[in-house]
């Protein structure tokens, strides 16, 4: 995922004022680099030209790696020798480069897809030698002056380039830039020192916040407590591996404690559980655990890489690799957001308060208490639960039925292949087939399960997609990709069953997987995720989970496991209206943090000040004032998401409006095939070779919008002069 900067001023015509006011130049920067592309032959491909999974060790991986990083490092000095008197970056440079990738990034690609999904195969600690070593390798490219200035001295020859020889030039001149390669001297060494320090603080930020999630846990041994819980979070929890014995142990890993939240009636045991949540190292506690130190130490280190590089703020400095382009496109967009959201949480909250007095709560709603009632609710109002709806979406079911729906759309066959070596038995593997031609386009392998200490868990996150190598049309090299998942396995002689969530992420994944598969680039580093800014990144994915809410795709992928019957109308029915229940305070705590992100890292404030300044706008709740929920926001401290929360917000945006194209040609005159290609031709096609800004005018026709969104989600669209 890394991105680039939009050439054009954007104008919304739809709305009093812009939402894009974009003045900078195309670039791009690389912050978690694609896994990718091929590797070391001998040793971990199969004749089939597939990994061997079946053979593959840690020990050869890292062997691999290790060769490969060095015979990387070594051709990019080779290339290097080459880029200070070259007539053609393109043939002397770029396209080496790409030849030189194709011996490092399947191997790493392997290791990332055996990380996830069997991490006995790949323990952490190894992964993580691997990733390092490799990433390490990787850089060097964009860490030479060489070839910096040779990508520089290319664009401005006075020649016509594609959109995608420019995307290409652009990510090699801004990495370069954010790498400090313009940077001279002291401040140089500097820079090195500086960003060494950050990597050093971020570290002990993660470790932090691990050991202070483990420290916690409490025990239930009442039986009552957990009469209620689904049989997957019972068992989960029980110390017996078995949902009907206890003890039950409450941890805040975010698989036991986002579900427990919504299903424990015992209030004290959920405001225990949310005080422990929101007061990790904060120091009340083991002074051991306390980031408020870390975390200011980051926000100042990051200020001063800002700096260094020329950008006012670090803000500023991340804008260079969005979509949006500056913090006013971006605080347009929250403002808008939130000017519907805000007042829409006061009826909400009010409504779920009269809710719950009616079933004999005498007290005033608190945090802790919103996801237990909000999910009571959602049950009254809509005989919506989510574990009792899973009888209807068996997996194989709804597999099928996703396929048939991309066959439909994208004019692609997704075919099973057999006898292809995988890393467990339950994993499959399919070709991509194009509609036009009789060989595969692309591969994925498919590993849905969870496995009990195989898999790494996490609640609100339950898939990946692995780009284990990328299209290339230097070395003739096709998509491959993984999607793993976490779903529960077949039991008792059932099915797979999904709850309505799990559809949503599986839809969500493989849309995601499909910009990858489907790329039609030639440059791997422009090619289907690669170079796609960050706040675009989740957009395919998005776009697929609206055929959730057609009625017609919903009945198509459901089916009673043991009847076949499909989804109750009324059910089908109300799908919209549970997506779109308490949405007004769902979409605030989003905007929150996502302005929160924006200000901790473009102002000097105290993180405690700004929570409180920030606070009351987005919240209709007091706030707690133990509450230090920035102490253990990962995501943006040692996570790469900082000043970038908001891109899922902004790419959920971009995804409603791409979607109501499908919906305006089933009520118009256009084909809705039509407008399948035609998505397909752009956002799948393109991926991150040309700026998603310009896609998405060839795909909209105009700039984008959040009513959509607002609309999606219920919420009232404000009134704008057009």
């Amino acid at each position: 995922m890394a991105s680039v900067i939009l050439r054009r001023n954007i104008v919304s015509r739809h709305l009093k004022r812009p939402f894009y006011q974009n003045k900078r130049n195309a670039g791009y920067v690389v912050l978690i680099p694609e896994i990718g592309e091929d590797a070391d032959k001998n040793t971990l491909l199969s004749e089939n030209g597939l990994p061997e999974f079946s053979d593959i060790t840690i020990e050869k991986c890292i062997a691999s790696i290790s060769k490969q990083s060095m015979e990387y490092e070594s051709g990019v000095r080779v290339i290097e020798e080459s880029a200070t008197d070259c007539r053609n970056a393109f043939v002397e440079i770029f396209q080496p480069l790409e030849k030189l990738d194709r011996q490092l990034e399947l191997t790493w690609g392997i290791a990332k897809t055996l990380y996830l999904g069997n991490s006995s195969l790949m323990p952490t600690k190894s992964y993580l030698q691997i990733h390092e070593r490799a990433h390490k390798a990787r850089s060097s490219k964009f860490n030479s002056i060489p070839i910096f200035h040779a990508a520089v001295n290319e664009k401005n020859r006075l020649k016509k380039l594609t959109d995608e020889e420019q995307r290409l030039l652009d990510k090699y001149i801004l990495e370069g830039k954010l790498n400090g390669l313009d940077v001279k001297g002291v401040k140089r060494e500097k820079l090195n020192s500086l960003l060494s320090a950050l990597q050093k603080e971020r570290h002990i930020f993660r470790d932090k916040v691990n050991v202070a999630t483990k420290a916690f846990s409490s025990i239930i041994n009442d039986e009552e407590v957990i009469k209620e819980f689904p049989e997957n979070l019972a068992k989960a929890m029980s110390v017996n591996n078995d949902a009907s014995r206890g003890p039950w142990k409450i941890t805040l890993q975010p698989y036991i404690y986002e579900p427990f939240m919504q299903y424990c009636p015992d209030r004290v045991l959920r405001w225990n559980t949310w005080q422990g949540y929101v007061q990790r190292c904060s120091g009340y506690g083991n002074k051991d655990f306390e980031t408020s130190t870390v975390l200011e130490k980051i926000r100042s280190l990051r200020q001063e890489q800002a700096t260094l590089l020329g950008f006012d703020t670090y803000v500023d400095m991340s804008m260079e690799t969005k979509m949006a382009g500056s913090i006013e496109n971006v605080y347009n967009v929250l403002d808008n957001l939130l000017e519907s959201a805000r007042p829409m949480q006061d009826v909400e909250l009010d409504v779920l308060q009269n809710y719950a007095n009616e079933r004999g709560f005498d007290k005033n709603l608190e945090h802790w208490d919103i996801p237990y009632w909000q999910r009571k609710q959602k049950w009254s109002l809509y005989n919506f639960d989510e574990d009792k709806i899973r009888e209807y979406f068996p997996l194989p079911k709804v597999i099928n039925s996703l396929f048939n729906l991309c066959s439909t759309l994208f004019k692609i066959q997704i075919v099973e292949r057999l006898n292809v070596h995988t890393w467990h038995k339950d994993v499959k593997f399919y070709d991509v087939f194009d509609d036009s031609s009789n060989n595969p386009i692309a591969g994925f392998y498919f590993d849905p399960y969870a496995r009990q200490d195989e898999k790494i868990r996490v609640y609100d996150d339950a898939g990946w997609h692995i780009s284990i190598r990328n299209k290339c049309s230097v070395t003739s090299t096709l998509p491959l990709s993984a999607l793993i998942f976490n779903f529960q396995p077949p039991f008792d002689g059932k099915q797979s069953l999904l709850s309505f969530k799990e559809v949503g992420v599986l839809f969500q994944r493989f849309g995601h997987s499909l910009r990858h598969l489907l790329t039609k680039a030639n440059y791997s580093e422009v090619a289907g995720l690669s170079n796609v800014e960050w706040d675009a990144a989740e957009v395919c994915g998005h776009v697929m989970t609206h055929w959730l809410y057609d009625p017609h795709t919903i009945q198509a992928i459901s089916g009673h496991y043991s009847t076949e019957e499909p989804l109750p109308k009324e059910i089908v029915q109300n799908l919209q209206n549970v997506r779109q229940h308490m949405s007004g305070y769902n979409l605030c705590k989003e905007l929150y943090l996502s302005r929160l992100d924006l200000e901790l890292h473009s102002k000097k404030t105290f993180w405690r000040d700004l929570v409180r300044e920030l606070w009351p706008k987005y919240n209709a709740l007091p706030f707690d004032k133990y509450d230090s929920h920035p102490l253990s926001f990962t995501k943006i401290f040692s996570e790469e998401w900082g000043a970038a929360y908001y891109c899922h917000l902004w790419s959920k945006m971009i995804a409603a409006d791409i979607y109501s194209a499908f919906e305006e040609a089933r009520q118009g005159d256009e084909d809705i095939m039509a407008v399948g290609r035609r998505y397909r031709d752009t956002f799948l096609a393109t991926g991150g070779a040309c700026h998603p800004s310009e896609v998405f005018r060839r795909f909209r026709g105009r700039d984008p919008s959040p009513h959509a969104l607002l609309k999606n989600l219920g919420l009232p669209k404000k009134v704008v002069d057009e």
